[in-house]
């Protein structure tokens, strides 16, 4: 598999992988009638892509937070339902990264987690 973040190869591999399909729906017009049908509008599809590492030196959890810090940035990722690889305009969300170790040598780091969401 191949990621690329603003053209060039992530920084490190993820050791999990998600896409999800998003249905984003009109908040005003979508609607449940009185017998339970449901009245959707939806208004856009999208994709949100969660990822997790595991332990990461200094210089690769430096360089992936570096890579995803703009406002938005292209993803290049295999989507399951396109059928093929595709690049998208994304933003990260929330990107806890928890301290793993000190050796004395260097700092490790362990279980980043990056939600990525289409624009």
């Amino acid at each position: 598999m191949e990621l690329k973040i603003n053209g060039a190869p992530i920084a490190a591999f993820p050791s999990k992988f998600t896409v999800t399909t998003l249905d984003l729906d009109d908040g005003d017009t979508t609607l449940r009638t009185a017998d339970g049908a449901l009245n959707r509008d939806r208004i856009a599809v999208k994709r949100q892509i969660d990822m997790e590492w595991g332990v990461l030196t200094w210089p690769q959890i430096s360089a992936l937070l570096k890579s995803i810090m703009n406002v938005y940035f292209s993803m290049y990722y295999p989507d399951p339902q396109i059928g093929t690889y595709t690049t998208k305009t994304f933003y990260a969300g929330n990107r806890p990264a928890p301290f793993a170790v000190d050796d004395g040598n260097q700092v490790l780091w362990s279980g980043l987690k990056v939600t990525l969401t289409e624009q």
